[in-house]
């Protein structure tokens, strides 16, 4: 995966953000909205693409484009960065292969000692009952 070549398939648009502000709040775009198209993308191989569309298919539209928004900032320039940051990490968790599980037995000693300590636990619960008068 080549982040530059990624990059430049970004397709970026500058919305009106929402919510309470003052008069220059309505003159300003400052939220960035970016859109990546995944099916179209020549900076992933094939199987990158497949990865990916199994680990974020949650948050992929029907087109299979991805949607990030970003408006924390009142800075466009800062809103975009901080949106292509958000995009590369998601990329990467994306394409990051999970570790294998191997098997493995517990040690003769854990089986001795889960034993032991289950003979201890119901000694403790036997005397804790009433004594019978037999």
């Amino acid at each position: 995966m080549d982040e530059f070549k990624i990059i430049k398939e970004l397709n970026f648009k500058a919305v009106r953000s929402s919510g309470a502000g003052g008069q220059h709040v309505n003159k300003v775009s400052s939220k960035i909205e970016l859109t990546f198209d995944l099916e179209s993308s020549h900076a992933l191989s094939i199987r990158e693409k497949q990865f990916l569309y199994k680990n974020i298919a949650t948050r992929l539209t029907k087109e299979n484009i991805l949607i990030l928004f970003c408006d924390e900032s009142r800075s466009q320039h800062k809103n975009k960065e901080l949106v292509i940051k958000r995009f590369l990490k998601l990329i990467k968790q994306g394409l990051k292969r999970p570790k294998i599980r191997r098997a493995t037995k517990p040690s003769r000693s854990s089986v001795i000692k889960k034993t032991e300590n289950k003979k201890h636990q119901a000694l403790k619960k036997t005397l804790r009952k009433k004594p019978r008068l037999d």
